[in-house]
């Protein structure tokens, strides 16, 4: 008999497990990211609503999750093992929209509470009719599972009714997908018409990876036909690697025809048996609940690597898309540096407002000019900086997340932030210029805006400006002019890098805004190497 271990350190490294994953994120749309995401809701909620309460109370009755394609006739059948219509049945699809679980009395408590299916909201009712106003299909929001109690199942087992895991309602599709990760046995139920279909067989393939205690129902076999029907299934399932799973047959009867939701107790009786006896018997239920435990842990060898390998590669992509904006803006930075050494900001309007000063041009008119042409030369640079990311995210598919697409790219917004910048360095250069004038005699001292004029013609102007730098002199000295243009030169850098930092962070800020990182790779890795080592 294989018995369950359930040791404190394993229950604590399969907790800091869970939150590993819980905290993987794969926002970027790469060609892996939609399989990695369903891969660790799937593990998250074989976790939380099977494996852990499992491992922490094993006396806890077993759960068999009867899971099947629309119309397969799961809610019959668990009708039909009750004894009496706890789930709706009928002809209308899909008709199982809140899942129902359904244990004896005494075993109420291990499921009205949150051990398994924290998720969903319990609601109870007293033994009645079902109708729609019980099925509480949760209008408000909610996700729901309705509980409720039958003495005719014995002490130890429970059903639950899962929606059609091809619903066409994605909302069923996905809760039924979650039931059956929290199933002790996983009865999948198909039929004689449908035995064939991709989902009952993508359900049993997932069982036979996850090694999980499976049994097969093919419900509704017309009696003329039952042997070779069963014969071709038995085949199917044998070229599966599923040859040795349970399976039974349900003839095609009025009661399931009609929808009626209640079986002869000897169609079902075989299936009924098996099920009481792995609840009943230590030896079988010990090894049901084990040999699923065990089974989700192993999957554990395999799936967590996959998930590190898909965090790795969403870093990866993250990591290319900000080094593209890194080396855009690195570049167009280096290239403002050279036109402003070069003097080009002292061009056009500006060249003719210097040439005009002081006789045609007053210098409120040449500190106008010179900072209305380093704006302009500034958003040149985060244009074409931003163009050159957009070249470059085109040819990576993870730029196409819709957090990258949703972006401000006004040239009027950047236009404004830049121009506000800029005109603050000149008001900080205009109180420099005071305070170098203010030392100076009274009467000798000449106008603080004028100077400042000539020192933003100096810092902007390159070559050109050389008289402006003789003229600085000529006004407030030699020393104070040199002193004047160090202030200035130092202001100057660091508007220039406050402004092209600034406009960095705000292309990076939707990829920071994604919580992609390096650690998520190692952190799985590491999580699943100390619950190997505690195993």
């Amino acid at each position: 008999m294989v018995t369950l271990d359930v040791r404190p350190q394993l229950l604590d490294a399969l907790s800091a497990l869970r939150e590993r994953v819980a905290a993987a994120r794969f926002p970027l749309p790469l060609a892996g990211a939609p399989r990695a995401r369903a891969n660790r809701d799937e593990l998250l909620a074989q976790l939380d609503d099977y494996l852990v309460p499992r491992l922490r109370q094993p006396e806890a009755p077993l759960l068999a999750v009867v899971g099947g394609s629309t119309g397969a006739g799961k809610s019959t059948l668990v009708n039909s093992l009750v004894g009496r219509r706890v789930s709706e049945a009928g002809v209308l699809r899909p008709t199982t929209r809140t899942p129902v679980l359904v244990c004896h009395p005494e075993d109420h408590h291990w499921f009205s509470g949150m051990r398994v299916l924290p998720d969903l909201t319990r609601v109870w009712v007293p033994h009645q009719e079902p109708s729609d106003d019980l099925l509480l299909p949760g209008e408000d929001g909610r996700r729901l599972l309705r509980i409720e109690t039958a003495e005719t199942l014995p002490p130890g087992l429970a059903l639950l009714d899962a929606p059609d895991v091809d619903s066409l309602v994605a909302d069923n599709r996905v809760l039924a997908a979650e039931l059956i990760c929290a199933a002790d046995i996983w009865v999948m139920v198909t039929t004689a018409a449908r035995y064939a279909d991709a989902v009952p067989w993508h359900l049993l393939r997932t069982a036979k990876e996850y090694d999980a205690t499976l049994v097969s129902v093919l419900d509704r076999v017309p009696h003329q036909v039952v042997s070779e029907v069963s014969r071709q299934y038995g085949a199917l399932l044998t070229k599966a690697g599923l040859g040795h799973v349970p399976r039974f047959t349900v003839p095609e009867l009025p009661e399931s025809a009609w929808g009626g939701g209640l079986l002869p107790a000897t169609a079902v009786a075989p299936l009924r048996t098996w099920l009481v006896q792995h609840a009943q018997d230590r030896a079988a239920r010990h090894d049901v609940m084990a040999r699923t435990a065990y089974g989700v842990l192993d999957s554990l060898n395999s799936r967590m690597p996959e998930l590190a390998g898909a965090a790795a590669a969403q870093y990866a992509a993250a990591l290319r898309l900000t080094s593209a904006v890194d080396g855009a803006y690195d570049s167009e930075y280096a290239r403002v540096r050279g036109r402003l050494q070069s003097g080009a900001v002292l061009a056009g309007d500006a060249l003719k407002r210097w040439r005009a000063f002081p006789l045609d041009c007053t210098a409120g008119e040449l500190l106008d000019a010179l900072v209305e042409s380093l704006a302009a030369l500034l958003l040149c640079a985060v244009t074409a900086a931003d163009e050159r990311v957009d070249e470059a995210w085109r040819r990576e598919p993870a730029a196409a997340a819709p957090e990258l697409l949703d972006r401000d790219t006004s040239l009027e917004t950047a236009e404004h932030r830049i121009g506000m910048a800029v005109r603050r360095w000149r008001r900080e250069l205009e109180e420099y210029a005071e305070d170098e004038v203010r030392h100076l005699e009274r009467g000798a001292a000449p106008d603080p805006e004028l100077v400042a004029a000539l020192v933003a013609t100096v810092l902007l102007g390159g070559r050109r400006a050389r008289v402006a730098g003789e003229g600085l002199a000529e006004r407030i000295g030699a020393h104070g002019a040199l002193r004047l243009r160090d202030r200035g030169g130092r202001l100057l850098t660091e508007h220039l890098d406050r402004v092209m930092h600034n406009e960095r962070e705000r292309r990076l800020a939707p990829i920071d805004g994604l919580d992609v990182h390096v650690e998520p790779q190692a952190e799985l890795i590491a999580a699943l190497s100390v619950l190997q080592k505690e195993r």
